[in-house]
Order: structure tokens, then C-alpha cells, then sequence
């Protein structure tokens, strides 16, 4: 659907918990000297105005990264991911919050490729502005599924897709499930890494299932939740993780309990992390 746009939603606990577990993705493809690829489904924009009217509307961030911010105690696991939300606020205060593009960018290294798809016209405009001059980001205006499709498998052969569509189109959680599959039919030794809203009505749970029963291996779950389970309202952020980095699931499970310290309500349920197929 064209008419998301994450701005309202940038920076809220979602998004601490995807672009933590996406940073540690990263700087475990860094451990390697070999060059990586990084594409994106729904880029959105870089880079985010916590300032600006759509953040300040809902003031999710408040209750996500807002309450992160210089903290002086937290795991190693999550630093990467801290450090990333620091390097786009030069002063002290908590201005700017970095999409996931931006994160990958920083993070990669000059012999590693990204691709972003974003097919939101204002939000590709921004994206494209804001990697102007930078030639190993490619901004594609098209749909993501297609698109990253079309590029399998990818030079470099190694790296990660991130898919992270909004959902609002219900038959979306069986497209995600069909691309996965498709992905690694075209890209077996690729990384992929799903982030999905846990919502009452639970449409996620096929989505997995239907994975799951693919016959792919090495499928690593986490969940986040932050409100009771009967909201109304998304009360938790899944990550789905196919053929993730050797260790990822330690290092996640060092951060978990903290952030759930950190963000959740007390009748939130704890996080859950679990290999749902193993090697």
C-alpha cells in the first residue's frame, strides 16, 4: 500500500528491535574480509525527523529509542545498533533516527553493494537524495519483491535481504512467505531476515508456518512484545531469520532480557528465541 509511510513509526520499540538484530547481522558478515550484498523490499526513507510532524504526531519513539538514548548500561550486543542512531546526531540530543538503508550503509565497507527498492514516490524522492553520490547504494523506484527478485543471486555472493513490508495488505504475509522461498531457490547461501507485527489477530502465524514447511533450514525466531497480548494494537515485533551468521542467536539473547527491562509493560509477555528448524 502507498499510503504507509514509517515516519510516524520511526524509532518506536519495532524498529529498536529489527535494527538492533540487523546491525549484528552486519557486523558479523564484517568478521569475513570477502565483500557482502545488502537488498532491501521497502526501504522507506534513510533517514527520520523525530522532530518532524509525523514522529511528533504519534511520539512512538518516545517509547522506543527515546528511552535508549546515552544510556550508559546496556549489553554489548546492542552498541552496534546505539552507535548507528549516535553517528546521525552529532550533538546530544535525540534528533534524527536511521532507517534501515542508512544503518546498512554505515555499516558496509567499500567493497560491499547495496540495492534499495522503495516504490512510495515521496519516500524513493528522499531516499535518492539522500544517497546521492554514493555509488555502491543503487535506489530502485519499483516494487521490492520484483525487484530484488530480479537481481538473484547477487554479486557480491554473499550478504543478507532484508523484507520488511507493512503489512496493511493482509494476503501480504502469504507474498512474503512465496518470495522467501524464491529468494533462496535463487540464492541458497543467502541470509534473510523477516520482520513481522504480532497483532491480536496473529496472520503472522502462517506466514511462519508456511516457511517453516518449505523444507528450508536453519530458521531462527525472536520476539519482542511490549504490551499485554490482548491489545488491540501491534503489542510485539517478530523477526524471522533464515540462514542467520554463526552465533547471532547468543548475542540476541544477551539483549533481550534488558530491552524487555527497558521498553516493555509489566503484563507484557517475556521475549521468546527459539530455532524453529535448526541445521
Amino acid at each position: 500500500m502507498l499510503s504507509y509511510q514509517h515516519g510516524f513509526h520511526a524509532g518506536n520499540f519495532a524498529d529498536v528491535h529489527k535494527h538492533m538484530i540487523l546491525a549484528l547481522i552486519l557486523e558479523a558478515l564484517n568478521l569475513k574480509d570477502k565483500p557482502w550484498s545488502y537488498l532491501e523490499t521497502h526501504g522507506g526513507c534513510a533517514l527520520y525527523d523525530l522532530a518532524g510532524d509525523k514522529a511528533q504526531k504519534t511520539g512512538e519513539y518516545l517509547a522506543g529509542i527515546g528511552k535508549l538514548w546515552n544510556r550508559q548500561d546496556m549489553p554489548d550486543a546492542i552498541r552496534p545498533y546505539i552507535a548507528q542512531v549516535q553517528a546521525v546526531n552529532q550533538d546530544k540530543e535525540l534528533r534524527f533516527y536511521p532507517g534501515s538503508p542508512s544503518i546498512a550503509s554505515r555499516l558496509a565497507r567499500a567493497s560491499d553493494r547495496l540495492a534499495v527498492m522503495e516504490l512510495h514516490p515521496a519516500e524513493y524522492q528522499q531516499v535518492k537524495q539522500h544517497f546521492r553520490g554514493q555509488a555502491q547504494v543503487a535506489v530502485h523506484h519499483r516494487d521490492g519483491y520484483e525487484g530484488v527478485l530480479s537481481m538473484m543471486p547477487p554479486k557480491p555472493n554473499r550478504g543478507l535481504v532484508l523484507i520488511d513490508p507493512s503489512y496493511e495488505v493482509k494476503t501480504e504475509y502469504k507474498q512474503v512467505a512465496k518470495f522467501a522461498q524464491q529468494l533462496l531457490a535463487r540464492w541458497p547461501n543467502g541470509s534473510i531476515a523477516i520482520w513481522y507485527p504480532i497483532l491480536k489477530a496473529g496472520l503472522h502465524q502462517d506466514m511462519i508456518d508456511n516457511i517453516v514447511a518449505s523444507g528450508v533450514r536453519r530458521v531462527y525466531q525472536s520476539e519482542f512484545y511490549v504490551q499485554d497480548s490482548g491489545s488491540q494494537r501491534m503489542f510485539g515485533s517478530g523477526m524471522l531469520l533464515i540462514n542467520p551468521p554463526w552465533q547471532l542467536d547468543q548475542k540476541i539473547a544477551t539483549v533481550m532480557p534488558w530491552l524487555y527491562h527497558m521498553l516493555a509493560q509489566p503484563e507484557a509477555d517475556e521475549p521468546q528465541e527459539k530455532w524453529l528448524v535448526p541445521e
